[in-house]
């Protein structure tokens, strides 16, 4: 739970100090995922959050369930290597979802391409940053309050998809 130290300010003299709890080990993983309308009119963000455990098969197939509930047409996953999307029982599930849902992986080790990845690295840098919570709920509200608000900013979606270096030839 410690913070993300980036720039801070304090008078002359004084230097800053942000408090927190000592060797905590708790954390929030979080899942995303962008979705681009079929004419390519809007992008839209998905999230789920885990609190104190990672995001491994089991917990990734909740989130592929939700994502094909809610977008009711056919999927194509743009994902990185991560050992939890390719090993079982996601590999499964793929294979008996594929009429619905197409999976193609990443290279290995570009996480330039992968706008999600520059979702997280905005919300460690900006949001979060110097976040230094004194309990666990503040971290997963915290969370949860940045997700929701990137979610919501149509421009900063697009600009991630831009900054990939995958063409989606957004408008």
């Amino acid at each position: 739970m410690g913070p993300l130290v980036r720039r801070s300010w304090a008078p002359r003299g004084h230097t800053p100090v942000l408090m927190q709890r000592g060797r905590s080990r708790r954390k929030v993983s979080v899942i995303g995922a962008l979705a681009i309308s079929p004419r390519r009119r809007r992008v839209r963000a998905y999230f789920s959050l885990l609190a104190d455990a990672s995001f491994d098969g089991e917990h990734i197939i909740p989130f592929l369930r939700q994502l094909c509930r809610t977008l009711r047409m056919p999927i194509a996953l743009v994902w990185d290597r991560l050992q939890a999307h390719v090993g079982e029982p996601v590999k499964g599930w793929l294979e008996q979802n594929r009429h619905r849902v197409r999976a193609e992986l990443l290279p290995p080790y570009a996480p330039e391409l992968n706008p999600v990845e520059l979702i997280w690295g905005h919300a460690k840098t900006n949001e979060l940053a110097n976040f230094a919570p004194v309990e666990f709920t503040d971290l997963a509200m915290q969370a949860h309050l940045t997700v929701l608000a990137i979610g919501d900013d149509q421009p900063l979606l697009r600009s991630f998809l831009r900054h990939s270096d995958l063409s989606f030839c957004l408008r």
